[in-house]
């Protein structure tokens, strides 16, 4: 099916990693460790302009957490064939260099990198490693690691988390099989220890270039995050894959991130700051509600497989008997800035002046022969709901059926129903 340039392409529902931290940093990135104010606050404005799929896929929800929100690395190279190389982190500001003033914000830690790096060295098996700016400061260790059968880019990050409500248990939350197939996700509590987190799939959810990444996320009882991850590249991005996988097992990862030796360089990160409460989105539904909103609202013959989300945004997996498909929903309010490009793109106006935008086209991040239908509407005042459906059960999976189960229309009285001004509680 053609790609259309319809309403809503300027908030594509499915553009992976940065339509989804904007909306996770708001419930997450507040908790940790850092100066993340005008991060956060960023995050907020413009995921607040974007359909939200809440912890969603693994390089755009919880586990792109852990490297965002605890000061670790997103992107970038490691080690290069020509050396150190400048590595790029979305979180974490570059290290002070030279004798200049100093310009490490308040609040990051100072731990020796190669006090990190002696830790991670002792607790891995044994191989080469080159680690980046092992003279320097921080709170996060950058290695490539060779055991002789490829080169591997591994880091291991240490932060304080508010604690082991919301924003912490969401790091070591596995995501959602709908948006995060072939993927292997475990939670365990450790007595005495923590809750742990392991985790293996792809760093491109579609698996180009069939980069795997392997996660180990340790949240300890009294608050403190230390979290590994590791790659069969020598980069997390933009490097050929060097192995078939990651080094270390899942039981090493394990070990790695309990490992007693983590808890004096632990004990050296700054206490957390006072900071304002976080801002928060205005009468969303909560994940109940609006889950229970939509499946009152699907045609009969439609049986419920699976469903998930949280507060503003759900999703249910049908199937009618043609094969299972994809619905999801977002429900938004302050969304005045988005009526003005509907209309350009040929939105249609209600006569209470709502509008109603429908787009139609293959699934940017589909497998082969899956197609998106969704259907986009705003009021006057800026109250927002989108439906959208898809030809499979869920994103980056292959087509179940020829056509979403819901049609165009179903979308449309689903979307446009006045029980998203109140939710089914």
């Amino acid at each position: 099916m053609p790609r259309n340039d319809g309403p809503g392409r300027e908030n594509p529902p499915h553009d992976g990693f940065e339509e989804d931290l904007g909306a996770v940093l708001r419930h997450t990135g507040e908790g940790f460790a850092g100066d993340r104010r005008e991060l956060v606050e960023g995050g907020v404005r413009r995921g607040r302009r974007r359909l939200v799929r809440r912890r969603a896929a693994v390089t755009g929800g919880v586990l792109a957490l852990a490297a965002v929100g605890v000061g670790g690395v997103y992107g970038g190279s490691l080690l290069g064939s020509a050396g150190p190389a400048a590595t790029t982190s979305v979180a974490a500001p570059p290290k002070p260099t030279g004798t200049g003033p100093e310009t490490r914000p308040p609040g990051e830690a100072r731990i020796p990198v190669k006090d990190l790096a002696a830790v991670l060295r002792a607790h891995t098996p044994a191989g080469r490693w080159e680690i980046e700016d092992e003279g320097g400061e921080g709170q996060f260790v950058l290695g490539v690691y060779d055991d002789g059968a490829g080169k591997a880019a591994v880091s291991v990050s240490l932060s304080r988390s508010s604690g082991p409500g919301e924003a912490g248990e969401a790091m070591v939350t596995c995501p959602d099989e709908a948006h995060v197939p072939d993927a292997e996700c475990t939670t365990e509590t450790l007595p005495g220890v923590g809750r742990l987190l392991l985790f293996q799939g792809y760093e491109y959810p579609d698996k180009r270039e069939k980069t795997k990444t392997w996660r180990a996320t340790l949240l300890t009882e009294d608050g403190f995050l230390v979290d590994a991850s590791e790659y069969n590249a020598p980069a997390q991005k933009g490097a050929r894959v060097s192995r078939d996988t990651p080094p270390f097992t899942p039981a090493q990862l394990k070990a790695l991130v309990t490992a007693d030796a983590w808890k004096p360089l632990l004990a050296g990160l700054p206490a957390l700051p006072q900071q304002p409460a976080p801002p928060s989105a205005p009468d969303e539904p909560s994940a109940d509600a609006l889950r229970a909103t939509l499946r009152s609202l699907l045609p009969e013959g439609l049986e419920v497989k699976d469903e998930g989300g949280q507060d503003g945004y759900g999703y249910v997996v049908v199937d009618d008997g043609g094969g299972r498909s994809f619905v999801e929903i977002n429900v938004q309010t302050g969304m005045r800035d988005v009526a003005g490009h509907l209309t350009s793109t040929g939105a249609t106006t209600l006569p209470d002046g709502r509008l109603v935008g429908v787009v139609q086209e293959a699934a940017e991040k589909g497998g082969t022969g899956v197609v998106s239908w969704t259907v986009d509407t705003v009021t006057p005042e800026g109250f927002r709901v989108v439906v959208t459906a898809l030809n499979s059960d869920g994103y980056r999976a292959p087509a179940t059926r020829p056509e979403p189960a819901l049609t165009v229309e179903r979308l449309k009285t689903i979307a446009l129903s006045p029980k998203w001004r109140k939710p089914v509680d």
